[in-house]
């Protein structure tokens, strides 16, 4: 079994001075955090592979292709792959649990 604490992978993101810390790589699938903070840039390109984002924390908008919808703790949106995403008004800092499948990279 693997088991986390959203502090200590948050705590293990800063220290590592990156947006993105990947804390499970298997054979079908990788998760990670993602993590912009408010008023940020999302740099954001598309994947190669089918994505579902987590909402931890914070407040943002996000555009999936043509369709944009507001985000905030708790809501779920599915990316496929290919498809250009990005979150923007970015509000309050936004924390993000990233589902890859296949694994990203």
């Amino acid at each position: 079994m693997k088991a986390f604490r959203l502090d200590e992978l948050e705590a293990e993101r800063a220290a590592n001075d990156g947006a993105y810390l990947q804390f499970v790589r298997e054979r079908n699938m990788s998760v990670g955090l993602y993590a912009l903070d408010a008023g940020e840039t999302d740099p954001q390109r598309p994947h190669s592979q089918d994505e579902v984002y987590f909402v931890v924390s914070g407040r943002a908008s996000i555009t999936v292709g043509m369709e944009t919808t507001a985000v905030g703790r708790g809501s779920v949106v599915y990316v496929p792959a290919g498809v250009a995403h990005k979150f923007h008004h970015i509000t309050e800092d936004l924390r993000v649990m990233v589902v890859f499948s296949p694994p990203e990279g």
